[in-house]
């Protein structure tokens, strides 16, 4: 592949590519069908649940399977009302995740390709459905925010998201944007990142959405979201594939190696607040609970399902060069 031009505005993308073909009845045919079917398709655009008429206070707000301590003796020995209040944190947890998310990785990375910054990626429309995904995902902040909030109201429990560190997700981009030397590397990371991201949260959000025996509105806040995330996959997935197809080597290489970065931050256990939680409970023998878990292999993963990152991967002809571990996943 030759090397990009180094006068390249953004050292990404060469300046000189074909244009968009508009009579080209199968170019980015994915990308124009969902941003023509965007009225009918966003949650934003469709009218609000009740969240109150929803809430149904006898059911728990996490699914007790998905704790990484759930079979801990020290967890076993907690109390009800205390085992009721560590579902209500893990429910706000997993909202604050979604938030970080969006906003610190998934927005930021549409914003790049939104003004930019990867020139040439696709066409005109994929801007379209671009600007829309942010949209999407602006309103899917509001969604979490407010299930947060209907939480705390009807339980009666002050759970701030602030007493929550940053997710692990979210955390993982930072350091990586400030460890980078140059512009370009700090643009690669987040879309890799985002990619990964909007790739994988398909799996997360089922962890609720198809739960039948959690709380209701949790799993309702879910499942909306999740419908606008199955459209944006294949939104970053062509953004993913057109802007690799053009990089040289160097950055290539860095790209890819962001990915395998980012595959193991987005679908690992976030221990950093299961822990933080488990202390504003005051929960005795925590620490070493928490200790214990960690040093299990078996409970570092929480989404377990890697499908769609795999073929996007063999699609861009570097499943070989990711670094992870494909194995310990499930890949269909």
């Amino acid at each position: 592949m030759t090397a990009l031009p180094q006068d390249s505005p953004n050292g990404l993308i060469a300046p000189e590519l074909p244009g968009h073909n508009p009579d080209d009845p199968v170019e980015n045919a994915v990308i124009s069908r969902l941003a023509a079917n965007w009225t009918r398709r966003a949650s934003v655009k469709k009218t609000e649940p009740d969240l109150d008429d929803l809430f149904e206070p006898h059911r728990p707000d996490y699914p007790e399977h998905l704790l990484p301590f759930r079979d801990h003796p020290t967890y076993l020995a907690l109390d009800e009302p205390v085992r009721r209040k560590l579902f209500a944190w893990a429910w706000v947890a997993f909202n604050k995740n979604v938030m970080d998310n969006e906003q610190r990785v998934v927005n930021p990375g549409f914003a790049l390709f939104a003004s930019g910054a990867f020139e040439g990626g696709l066409n005109e429309t994929s801007a379209q459905a671009v600007t829309q995904a942010m949209v999407d995902e602006q309103y899917h902040t509001l969604m979490h925010l407010n299930a947060s909030a209907v939480t705390r109201r009807r339980r009666g429990w002050h759970l701030p998201e602030s007493a929550l560190p940053l997710a692990k997700k979210a955390r993982r981009h930072e350091e990586r944007l400030a460890a980078a030397d140059h512009l370009w590397q700090r643009q690669l990371t987040t879309l890799a990142f985002t990619t990964v991201s909007e790739m994988s949260i398909n799996a997360y959000l089922d962890l609720m959405a198809q739960d039948e025996n959690v709380q209701p509105v949790n799993r309702v806040t879910a499942e909306l979201h999740n419908r606008d995330e199955y459209c944006h996959s294949s939104i970053s997935k062509e953004i993913a594939k057109a802007v690799h197809a053009r990089l040289d080597p160097e950055r290539a290489a860095y790209f890819v190696e962001a990915l395998g970065d980012g595959l193991a931050a987005f679908g690992a256990n976030d221990f950093t607040t299961w822990r933080r939680i488990i202390r504003l409970l005051g929960v005795e023998g925590g620490e070493a609970m928490m200790r214990d878990v960690e040093a299990e292999p078996g409970r570092t993963l929480l989404v377990q399902d890697y499908s769609g990152l795999h073929r996007l991967c063999t699609e861009m002809g570097v499943l070989e060069q990711v670094t992870f571990d494909w194995q310990s996943v499930t890949v269909r």
